[in-house]
């Protein structure tokens, strides 16, 4: 059995309500803003994220099992479409 060290386990726990903390903002921003869709997508892949942290600090190593390499790498693309599609919104980025 993998030993895992207390601030091993602890940071990921505060990781955890971390990204937790950030889902319920954009979930606040979704209701608040109206941007329901997007804000929403966003706010339940930090949730999940957050929940891979809290998995992390059972398992000892985000890379394993297998599952939570897959589960974090799943989170990290939906981020970046997000972050494209946002990106596109906006146009394109002056440079002064």
């Amino acid at each position: 059995m993998l030993s895992i060290s207390d601030f091993f386990a602890d940071s990921n726990y505060f990781e955890c309500c971390f990204w937790i903390a950030i889902g319920i903002g954009f979930a606040i921003a979704a209701v608040a803003k109206g941007r329901r869709r997007k804000c929403l997508v966003t706010a339940v892949t930090f949730v999940f994220f957050g929940l891979s942290d809290y998995a992390e600090a059972q398992t000892g190593a985000w890379w394993r099992p297998w599952w939570l390499l897959m589960w974090k790498a799943g989170c990290l693309l939906v981020f970046l479409v997000q972050l494209m599609a946002y990106r596109k919104s906006k146009g394109p980025v002056p440079f002064n």
